[in-house]
């Protein structure tokens, strides 16, 4: 019996043999992404490359990809939330594991390892402006995981259990997922690490209030007072547990490295943002 072909519909080629959002060939793709959420960040990365092979960019989506030391890296832009998460995920998925051709799965599958490189709020008062930190886990409090069937995790699941009760905004309906081991030792081994809380948006999701009132009143107090044995929550940011969660599904590898920029809880930001963004690119890419 022939594998199941996958409709026009479902996988979107464009008519160049490229991917529908994403415009890459399966080949323009290494197994070791960089991702990060601003186009103009893209080029910070690989200005360190010693070659660049590939450059493409389509809507928000910009991809270089080249040769660092020993390693063939690609470095892509996703934009921001886990919206754009869904599309990058399973489009660099599918270059690696679905072969264009006869639109079928792959026998065998290739496992990327994911690094994320992006900013977030701290809302720890031990956790200061101008920290970098590693995401252990990723709590997702947007809708992303209620259209995916989950590999679930027992010893997660009741993580996750005990943050919800915690929180215990009807409402909401978090989603829990571990990040990498073998990334976190090999990239956050010396960092800060803690669960990372990612949020539907950037003004309320993350308890702002500019002119709108807050449907939730003290978002940051009630996330930043759990604590369960040795896990905290410890940073906002809006894609860590969309990549988290599509990964494990996928058999990826995912990291998530957050330069923190705010300090929610003493109400600061970073008066040199794009040096603490630097500093942390610079530290990972000696890592890989």
């Amino acid at each position: 019996m022939s594998d199941p072909k996958i409709s026009e519909a479902d996988l979107i080629i464009n008519p160049d043999g490229t991917i529908y959002h994403l415009n890459l060939l399966p080949e323009d793709v290494a197994e070791t992404i960089i991702t990060v959420g601003d186009p103009d960040r893209v080029s910070e990365v690989s200005k360190y490359f010693d070659k660049i092979e590939v450059k493409k960019g389509k809507r928000e989506f910009i991809t270089h990809t080249g040769i660092l030391g020993k390693n063939r890296v690609t470095v892509i832009s996703t934009g921001i939330g886990t919206d754009n998460i869904d599309i990058v995920l399973n489009e660099l998925d599918a270059l690696v594991n679905i072969d264009f051709t006869s639109r079928t799965v792959n026998h065998q599958l290739k496992s990327l390892k994911i690094i994320r490189l992006g900013t977030s709020g701290s809302i720890r008062e031990d956790i200061p402006v101008g920290s970098i930190l590693a995401s252990t886990y990723g709590l997702g409090l947007d809708a992303l995981m209620d259209y995916y069937q989950p590999n679930l995790n027992q010893n997660t699941e009741n993580l996750k259990e005990k943050i919800t009760s915690h929180l215990a905004i009807p409402h909401l309906k978090p989603y829990l997922t571990v990040g990498s081991p073998i990334l976190l030792n090999q990239f956050g081994y010396d960092l800060l690490q803690g669960i990372t809380v990612t949020a539907p948006g950037f003004y309320s999701p993350q308890g702002r209030k500019v002119r709108a009132n807050n449907r939730i009143d003290g978002l940051i107090d009630k996330l930043s007072s759990f604590e369960f044995e040795d896990q905290k929550l410890c940073n906002l940011e809006m894609e860590t547990a969309g990549i988290y969660a599509l990964s494990n599904i996928f058999g990826h590898q995912a990291i998530s490295i957050n330069a923190i920029l705010a300090q929610r809880k003493k109400l600061e930001f970073a008066k040199n943002p794009q040096k603490i963004i630097a500093d942390m690119i610079k530290l990972i890419l000696e890592r890989i």
